[in-house]
């Protein structure tokens, strides 16, 4: 299925139907009375989170959303009946904003949450609430209001507890496909992963678990689109703890300092508290002479800036484990803090 992570959509609110003008004239009623009921009200469009979707590709082929419009009223006190809500599904985590303002009209986190994006009209009232006793026969009624209607933005940011980060081939989708059922595509050329992956670890056998996701590659300009761009930055805003794989390459001007340095410059001109995301940082490809060779220097050098450098190779298995098992603890102190009462929310 294609991933779809974006859609602008134009929804309208069903007209809420007119009240009725209308009189009792049965035989035998000769002060039968006015007798015109309420139209209906139009049915609403509303979003709701489905943790069975992954990707918001119906809304990118049907772009065009119209809830049913109430009925009107009719005689003999007969109310009209009201339209139906839309009810649009979409992935866990999506959020949905106005075009025109920006405004975030809702943020859809948790599985089963509900809005409203476009409110129904209110039906008209028929004649039969404007009788007075100075006006028994009245002729008149309330058309019923329009439907709101407006053009929306939905963008869906992955929920997980852990987000892969680094430079493109740096090992992130042989990591997630070593450590979970995820299955990316893996080869030896730039920007192989152009959708993110979610692939949920368990650790041990021990009932731990976390939900982990590869952000494609991000490169130096990344927040002003270079490379696969911000589309992609915005999936790493709700994790709660970034892996950082860095590795050694020949390229020239690339070492794995110079990419950790450059990867957070980024996080940081995109949004300032990702920079302060808690992070794991790791040297893939151990299992390479070279790697392993400038491990030991490339350690201390991390560690003179504050950061423990940890050493993996996804594809024989060496480091992993105690990777997970890093990764794993600072996930449960993340989960913590979020619990606490005055813990803000992971945005």
């Amino acid at each position: 299925m294609q991933f779809v992570d974006e859609a602008r959509i134009f929804v309208k609110a069903g007209d809420g139907g007119n009240g009725s003008v209308a009189f009792r004239r049965e035989k035998f009623m000769p002060r039968g009375g006015p007798a015109g009921g309420d139209g209906g009200n139009g049915g609403s469009i509303i979003f709701q989170a489905d943790p069975q979707l992954g990707t918001l590709l119906d809304l990118r082929f049907q772009q065009h959303h119209k809830a049913r419009s109430g009925e009107h009223g009719q005689g003999r006190d007969r109310y009209g009946k009201s339209g139906e809500d839309l009810i649009l599904r979409v992935p866990v985590g999506t959020v949905i904003k106005d075009a025109l303002t920006g405004e975030i009209v809702a943020d859809l986190k948790k599985a089963d949450s509900r809005c409203i994006a476009a409110a129904g009209g209110r039906g008209g009232r028929g004649n039969i609430h404007f009788s007075t006793s100075t006006n028994q026969a009245p002729r008149e009624a309330e058309e019923g209001t329009p439907g709101e209607e407006r053009t929306l933005i939905v963008e869906l940011k992955l929920l997980a507890d852990g987000g892969l980060l680094g430079y493109p081939n740096a090992g992130k989708s042989t990591f997630i496909a070593r450590v979970s059922r995820a299955r990316p595509k893996i080869a030896d050329y730039p920007f192989t992963t152009l959708t993110p992956n979610l692939g949920v670890v368990a650790l041990s056998g021990d009932g731990r678990s976390f939900v982990l996701a590869d952000i494609p590659g991000l490169i130096e300009g990344a927040h002003e689109g270079a490379g696969l761009g911000h589309r992609f930055l915005r999936h790493v805003e709700r994790t709660r703890v970034l892996l950082h794989l860095v590795e050694r390459s020949d390229e020239p001007g690339r070492d794995p300092m110079h990419d950790w340095e450059v990867i957070n410059r980024e996080l940081a001109l995109h949004d300032e508290e990702l920079a302060r995301r808690p992070q794991v940082v790791a040297l893939t490809k151990i299992d390479l002479p070279d790697t392993r060779e400038a491990y030991p220097a490339l350690k201390e050098a991390f560690a003179a800036r504050g950061v423990e450098l940890l050493a993996l190779s996804a594809v024989t298995g060496e480091g992993v484990q105690p990777c997970l098992e890093r990764l794993w603890a600072r996930i449960a102190e993340a989960r913590r803090k979020a619990a606490a009462p005055e813990a803000d929310p992971v945005a």
